[in-house]
């Protein structure tokens, strides 16, 4: 088979060819390696040769222009724009990174970076409940917090609540050393850890001083009714269909709700059905509901996260098969 030529791309803006190629050309390699094709620059040309090549271009035309727009270009950029226009070549990877959420603490814009985040953000937009359903590394809790965050400041709502089962691989919490605080941190820790990405400790502090910001089990949501807020429960998949009605019903007037989870992680006892599972069988179809679907070709982690959840998706699926 005759190798194809070699495709030139001049690119007249210096500043920006060296944000988008990296240092001592890191992105280019991340783009060679991850497709059939060799990138190398010269001075103000990078050459892109191979079978990929033509998709090799259009990530970095993309990535160009984002550059241009003033954003600073990350691997894990590199790597999801290849991700997304390989899932989708007609996708707009400027339009979907700068769709921004909010702007984190260090500056930088929590924008969806899939087009399954998208649907997700947008969904969150139009609708007073929202289910988020996929495996981890989707960003499904993250951008549910950051949208949180961003109707707090612009008084949209009153404050943020954020709650988890407190059920995890089997255990209990009566056999975790320490009081209460002590032995639910464990549990709530992701969103502490979302929230500090978001807003400076000293201001999240005071925030929680003031129950602008709240943090707490599940458990402690019964008999509340929950007005102006936005209500995030994570981890639902760990709910028993008793707490996810319970839950459910504490919505009060010019409130969100956001549900999350996993529907393969579920850590209830045998027997007992997933409150989550049984909440978007009853719910998908209401009016002012929506459910979004996260898959592997949305996990924002490690690239291996992705095909670590594909290969265990294909493994159920022929399990399934078997039976």
């Amino acid at each position: 088979m005759p190798s194809q030529p070699a495709r030139t791309l001049t690119f007249d803006d210096n500043e920006a060819l060296r944000e988008l190629v990296g240092e001592f050309g890191s992105h280019l390699k991340i783009l060679s390696k991850a497709m059939e094709a060799e990138v190398v620059q010269r001075g103000d040309t990078v050459f892109v040769e191979g079978p990929d090549a033509s998709r090799a271009e259009a990530v970095l035309r993309q990535l160009y222009r984002y550059v241009q727009q003033g954003n600073a270009v990350r691997p894990g950029d590199v790597r999801q724009a290849i991700r997304v226009l390989a899932a989708d070549p007609g996708a707009d990877v400027v339009d979907l990174f700068t769709d921004a959420v909010l702007t984190g603490v260090h500056g930088r814009a929590i924008a969806p970076r899939t087009s399954g985040q998208r649907t997700y953000v947008r969904a969150l937009r139009a609708n007073k409940i929202v289910f988020g359903i996929g495996p981890a590394g989707t960003g499904k809790t993250y951008l549910a917090v950051a949208m949180a965050v961003a109707a707090l400041r612009a008084g949209q709502v009153k404050r943020i609540i954020l709650t988890r089962p407190a059920v995890e691989a089997g255990e209990k919490l009566g056999f975790l050393p320490g009081d209460l605080t002590e032995k639910v941190d464990p549990y709530l820790r992701p969103l502490f850890d979302a929230l500090a990405d978001m807003v400076p400790t000293e201001r999240l502090q005071r925030m929680m001083d003031r129950r602008e910001v709240e943090i707490a089990p599940l458990a402690f949501m019964r008999g509340r009714t929950l007005e102006a807020a936005w209500v995030i429960l994570d981890e639902a998949q760990n709910t028993t269909v008793e707490q996810m009605r319970m839950f459910l019903t504490r919505m009060g007037t010019h409130s969100h709700m956001v549900v999350t989870g996993d529907a393969t992680q579920v850590d209830l006892p045998r027997g007992r059905r997933s409150g989550l599972a049984h909440a978007v069988s009853l719910l998908e179809e209401v009016d002012g509901i929506d459910v979004v679907r996260f898959t592997a070709a949305d996990v924002v982690r490690h690239p291996l996260v992705a095909r670590i959840i594909e290969a265990y998706e294909s493994d159920d699926r022929s399990r399934e098969g078997e039976q």
